[in-house]
């Protein structure tokens, strides 16, 4: 914004520092700036240039203070504008998830490294301006409530010059920032370290942009929190016995008819016998599929149907439509379905059909199957198969422990890893740091094969 309402202020000198600097102050729209230099001729001659561009009627820079001829006809940034031309720029080609996230860090660091203006509005008042009307290309022309406007109004005037955010004290703000959640308590390690990730590229593209020399979280080093652990939790993992138990209680779930139920037994089925991720089930097809009479089937993979929200999507739909995760566009991965998914499979087109383009899984009414439809379905399976004291345990907590129990199911039936990485779609390396043996009722098992090797039969000493 520009401004030609500027006071410029006689030199001053500053006798707080060890040497005295010369002072040159002046305001622009009301708010006020200064530099500082060493002698009294260089502050006199910078003042002159104020002057000189005052008399010329040029107008000021309400975020620099400076008039065009004395920033060298570029546009000064501030932290907002940066903030959505980054947006407009990476919009297009970020999928519903990086949307999400993008906006999400965005709208927690924005309103911090601020100037100290009247009428700040809440942080949660901030961060759904940001979030539902901002920043969301989308979005920017939908009607905006009274508080809304305002809050967007105080963030433009308070924003600070893109500049001022190389400064250590900013730097710092920055950081705090992320790692802090709306209530200002600590966030959760993954959540800084992605917030982290999307600002360093923000102020990447600032460089880029020449709003800034250098990144600044570059020379920021901030004392990491451990590492989310990434190794499957071996409680959650269920045997072949209970997964079984499991897929049939879902035959009894869904009231007086139980369809819900069933119309889900297969979309479970794919999780545990392909290990596939919910998101690949709900977007498989039947002519992705081969499915004989007898014998193995196979599935190739080719789209995830991801829940992201409908405000991420560019359908304006609640699942976003993207290949494989990590794989270029159009790679399919191809997965041998045992002769019991096969038999479900079969059971499910029978007694379901598919949707109108060809899906698998849908819901009555032909949609993409909701997050929240499938797990409550599971929760209500969990009471009817599971023991009570692992009904209130970790086994199987989420529908997502079946495509672990699938893969160390595949993994201690002695499948090469290689192999089971190609089926889970994982790299090898990233299987061995994730997956274990870890069936649920294996440990007494290997108890039994140690003795047997000491030669003890009943672990009674000869």
């Amino acid at each position: 914004m520009k401004s030609y309402r500027v006071a410029i202020w006689k030199l001053s000198v500053n006798r707080s520092a060890k040497k005295p600097t010369h002072l040159v102050r002046w305001s622009v729209d009301g708010e006020p700036f200064h530099e500082s230099y060493k002698t009294k001729a260089l502050a006199d001659r910078f003042r002159a240039q104020l002057l000189r561009a005052a008399d010329k009627g040029e107008a000021f820079d309400t975020i620099t203070g400076l008039p065009d001829s004395l920033r060298g006809g570029k546009v000064a940034l501030s932290f907002l504008e940066l903030a959505v031309k980054y947006v407009d720029a990476r919009w297009p080609e970020a999928s519903a998830k990086q949307r999400d996230s993008m906006t999400d860090a965005l709208a927690t660091v924005l309103p911090t490294p601020a100037k100290a203006l009247r009428g700040r509005p809440t942080p949660v008042v901030l961060r759904r301006a940001l979030r539902s009307f901002l920043l969301p290309p989308p979005r920017r022309d939908r009607e905006r409530p009274e508080e809304v406007t305002d809050a967007l109004a105080w963030l433009s005037k308070a924003s600070l010059p893109v500049v001022e955010l190389a400064e250590s004290p900013r730097v710092h703000e920055l950081i705090d920032a992320l790692s802090r959640r709306l209530d200002r308590k600590p966030a959760a390690t993954q959540t800084y370290r992605r917030r982290r990730a999307v600002i360093f590229n923000v102020l990447e593209y600032a460089v880029e942009l020449e709003a800034l020399t250098f990144n600044p979280l570059s020379r920021v080093r901030r004392k990491r929190g451990k590492r989310p652990v990434q190794e499957v939790d071996r409680r959650v993992v269920v045997n072949p016995r209970q997964a079984r138990e499991l897929l049939t209680a879902l035959t009894y779930v869904g009231g007086y008819d139980r369809a819900s139920g069933r119309r889900l037994r297969a979309f479970f089925g794919c999780l545990y016998y392909a290990a596939m991720r919910p998101g690949e089930a709900l977007g498989l097809r039947l002519v992705d599929c081969t499915l004989p009479d007898t014998g193995w089937g196979r599935v190739e993979l080719a789209e995830t149907r991801p829940t992201a929200g409908k405000a991420w999507t560019d359908s304006g739909e609640a699942h976003d439509r993207r290949g494989l995760k990590q794989r270029e566009a159009g790679e399919v991965r191809t997965v041998p379905a045992p002769p019991p998914l096969v038999r479900l499979l079969q059971d499910h087109v029978k007694e379901f059909g598919t949707a109108a383009d060809g899906r698998l899984f849908a819901s009555e009414r032909g949609n993409v199957i909701a997050a929240s439809s499938y797990s409550r379905a599971w929760k209500h399976a969990r009471a009817l198969a599971l023991l009570p004291h692992q009904v209130d345990s970790v086994m199987a907590a989420r529908p997502y422990d079946l495509r672990h129990a699938g893969v160390s199911q595949w993994l201690n039936s002695g499948v090469p890893a290689p192999e089971v990485a190609a089926r889970a779609g994982h790299s090898v390396d990233v299987l061995l740091k994730i997956y274990a043996k870890c069936i649920d009722g294996q440990e007494a098992e290997m108890n039994d094969r140690i003795m047997q090797g000491l030669g003890e039969e009943d672990g009674n000493l000869n």
